[in-house]
């Protein structure tokens, strides 16, 4: 597993493959392994890779709090599509037994055993809180949005593209068209269904405003319930 090389243009398009239909590294929030690829990343993929670019910008927004995202941090080569090594410059190899006996790179064993339990009683905990809730409607909202291009000489399909990369659990997109707004210039008005408990319209604006080489602003044209 890996990506090649994080530093050079072939890595960060393993990286965006791998990112094309999913928002993390691992599972559905923010952790460790995101920090571990961030932090292996030299430059800010280029905007012709939207998917490593939304995902960039995306684990940036937590810089000031990636020590306390969940998970543990593990060697590149545990990460990413499978038949793929990873050659990143300066990642750090697995430790040798010697080398184990005087640096303690990733916490001792009871601190990774008490923290594998808590997690463990956590997941027990919220499973079993889930099990015994009946079963409610799910709240899910339709909501259309218009987002503007800078000029008349934005590609509008490479602006489509950027937009609807962003994936996350409870979103799901809709219909779109492109509506004349004036001097040549047309806007993307694309619809999309979301479950109110897990996106918002904040999180769907930082992550459409943040293909900055496409996207001049993002507003919500209509918001129904569903």
């Amino acid at each position: 597993m890996g990506f090649g090389d994080l530093k050079s243009a072939s890595g960060l398009k393993v990286l965006n493959g791998f990112l094309s239909d999913r928002s993390y590294i691992e599972g559905y929030v923010p952790s460790q392994a995101d920090v571990a690829v961030f932090e292996a990343i030299s430059a800010q993929p280029s905007a012709d890779l939207c998917h490593a670019l939304r995902w960039y910008n995306h684990i940036r927004s937590y810089q000031s709090e990636k020590s306390s995202l969940p998970g543990v941090k593990k060697p590149l080569g545990q990460y990413g599509p499978a038949g793929v090594a990873d050659s990143t410059s300066g990642s750090a190899p697995a430790a040798t037994k010697e080398e184990d006996d005087d640096i303690d790179l990733f916490g001792s064993d009871d601190e990774e055993d008490t923290e594998a339990a808590r997690l463990k009683e956590e997941r027990l905990a919220e499973y079993a809180a889930k099990k015994s809730k009946k079963p409610t409607l799910i709240a899910k909202s339709s909501i259309l949005l218009d987002v503007k291009p800078w000029d008349d000489e934005t590609d509008m399909s490479k602006l489509e593209e950027c937009v609807r990369s962003v994936q996350m659990d409870g979103l799901v997109w809709g219909q779109s068209k492109l509506v004349p707004v004036g001097y040549g210039i047309k806007k993307l008005q694309i619809s999309c269904v979301v479950e109110d408990d897990k996106v918002g319209t904040e999180i769907l604006e930082e992550q459409i405003t943040a293909f900055e080489d496409f996207v001049q602003s993002m507003d919500v044209a209509a918001f129904n319930k569903i």
